[in-house]
């Protein structure tokens, strides 16, 4: 969707240059590919162009990349708490910043209060187990199945148990 879709959708690539200890090994790889992907939606691929660097074939008709896709890449030193939080102040602003443009109130939002609405009939099902799935939807029931039988077969850890 985001080379070849006939939307043109922004996005958005977020690396750091430090790897965490538990993560060191691949770390360079992970940020070939991120830096990869934010230049074939800048530049793509045409089908008269041939291959990119160590492709040799000319690319097909459903290889083909236009390119000049927006995204950004954001860098930051080190994955922290207080990066963390600056990333998503960025966002909370930007989703402030468009509501203001757009004259609507981004943090009114109904389909939150729907779901907490929602969120607390399903937590009395839960409670009451495999007979307090009655009015629920198909899905619903069958997410609640999955945690109810974890439950009953010791899946969980005693501290995760409600």
């Amino acid at each position: 969707m985001l080379h070849q879709g006939t939307q043109i959708v922004p996005c958005d690539f977020i690396g750091f240059l430090s790897p965490l200890p538990s993560s060191a090994g691949g770390h360079e790889e992970l940020l070939a590919n991120m830096y990869a992907q934010a230049q074939a939606l800048a530049f793509g691929r045409l089908r008269d162009e041939g291959g990119g660097p160590g492709d040799t074939q000319e690319p097909e008709g459903h290889r083909e990349v236009q390119g000049n896709r927006p995204s950004n890449t954001l860098l930051a030193a080190k994955l922290t708490p207080r990066t963390l939080g600056a990333l998503v102040a960025i966002y909370e602003h930007s989703a402030f910043t468009q509501g203001v443009i757009w004259d609507i109130d981004s943090f009114d939002q109904w389909g939150v209060e729907l779901g907490k609405t929602l969120a607390a009939h399903i937590a009395q099902a839960l409670g009451a187990g495999e007979g307090g799935a009655q009015g629920l939807d198909s899905s619903t029931r069958a997410l609640m199945q999955k945690y109810l039988d974890a439950k009953a077969s010791g899946a969980m850890h005693a501290s995760e148990r409600t």
